[in-house]
């Protein structure tokens, strides 16, 4: 399984501007996880410090109880051998064809033979299906097979946890929708931890077992995806819907009289050009491709869900109660009624609602 990374108190400056400041949260091991943003966030900037790239002013990244932020480089270098990273554009060398950027960790980092190299790059080669294509130069190919490319080669080295930075970025709806379902397979196979940057709210409401949203220099919040998906937290809402109504600016957030306005027209009957559909709510989540094996992380996931449901608010509840199958339903049921503190309303919860006991779920 993935490991578990640990951030505390993380800010990151350049010169006097905060990129992002008191940072806290944890990756649990083996999810995937995606953080969302508005361009110039900062989300970028948060994959690289977890790798190392960037050295951040404050806090901690721990993982396996090494530090990242404060431990030698020697230390460094052995901690980056558990991540695999793939970059926005790729990375690949352009003089280099498939097979040899995909090989080059392996001979840069191991002493493995030229046989075993082989075997393990054709391995992850097909894994990403990109078999019969070793011998094509990156401009020769499409984006699509560039991202695929670049992700073989984060796998090489077996890492235990995976960052991808923008995997969706330059490609088209269809192509996202393959590569989501490759990291979900992924995960799937390797039980790798997996952070995903991005702001596409497609990839963000379908992929992740776990949200989180980075603005106005701080993480507003980060949590399993049921929570963020019924979250009534403005900006989450404002972005998960794509909306132009909401703390959101094109250039930066917006001042109180701006947001009112807004709000005023809107009321008034006038279109802001948003969808008029609110897709609050738990959405089908991504599964993977049949004859692969479940997703142990989903019902560690739900577990922690479940724990913490009373705690939520009522119409959160309801839409992740009615998210759940029916045997979800009754295998949560002793758990539900453990912890919870309050009625919830007695209307029914579609599309399933859970047997009733004493007016209390």
């Amino acid at each position: 399984m993935g490991v578990e990374v640990v951030v505390e108190g993380l800010t990151k400056s350049f010169g006097k501007q905060t990129i992002w400041r008191d940072v806290t949260l944890t990756l649990p091991p083996g999810e995937v996880s995606v953080m969302l943003g508005p361009s110039g966030t900062g989300k970028s900037v948060f994959l690289k410090s977890l790798v190392g790239l960037l050295k951040p002013e404050h806090g901690k990244i721990v993982i396996n109880g090494t530090d990242l932020v404060r431990c030698s480089e020697h230390k460094l270098y052995e901690i980056r051998k558990l991540f695999g990273v793939l970059f926005q554009d790729g990375a690949l060398f352009g003089s280099m064809n498939l097979f040899d950027n995909v090989a080059f960790p392996l001979r840069e980092h191991t002493r493995k033979t030229e046989a075993e190299v082989r075997r393990i790059v054709l391995e992850k080669m097909e894994m990403v299906g990109l078999v019969g294509a070793e011998k094509k130069l990156p401009g020769e190919i499409s984006g699509g097979m560039r991202k695929r490319a670049g992700l073989a080669r984060a796998l090489v080295l077996d890492p235990e946890i995976i960052l991808c930075d923008e995997p969706d970025s330059g490609l088209d709806p269809v192509r996202t929708a393959y590569l989501s379902q490759l990291l979900i397979d992924l995960n799937s196979q390797i039980d790798a931890t997996i952070l995903i940057v991005t702001h596409n709210i497609t990839v963000a409401r379908t992929v992740p077992d776990n949200l989180g949203m980075l603005f106005r220099r701080e993480l507003v919040m980060f949590g399993p995806r049921e929570v963020l998906l019924t979250s009534d937290e403005p900006v989450v809402e404002q972005f998960l819907n794509g909306r132009r109504i909401g703390p959101i600016g094109m250039s930066e957030e917006k001042d109180q009289a701006t947001m009112a306005a807004e709000l005023a027209h809107r009321d008034a009957g006038h279109s802001d050009g948003s969808p008029d559909e609110d897709m609050r709510g738990v959405v089908p989540q991504l599964e993977p491709t049949p004859g692969l094996p479940p997703r142990g992380a989903v019902r560690r996931r739900k577990d922690r869900v479940m724990s913490i449901l009373h705690t939520l608010p009522v119409d959160a509840q309801q839409g992740i109660i009615a998210s759940l199958t029916p045997d979800e339903q009754r295998h949560y049921q002793v758990m539900v009624d453990a912890n919870q503190t309050s009625p919830l309303p007695t209307s029914p919860l579609p599309p399933s609602p859970w047997p009733r006991q004493g007016g209390v779920l």
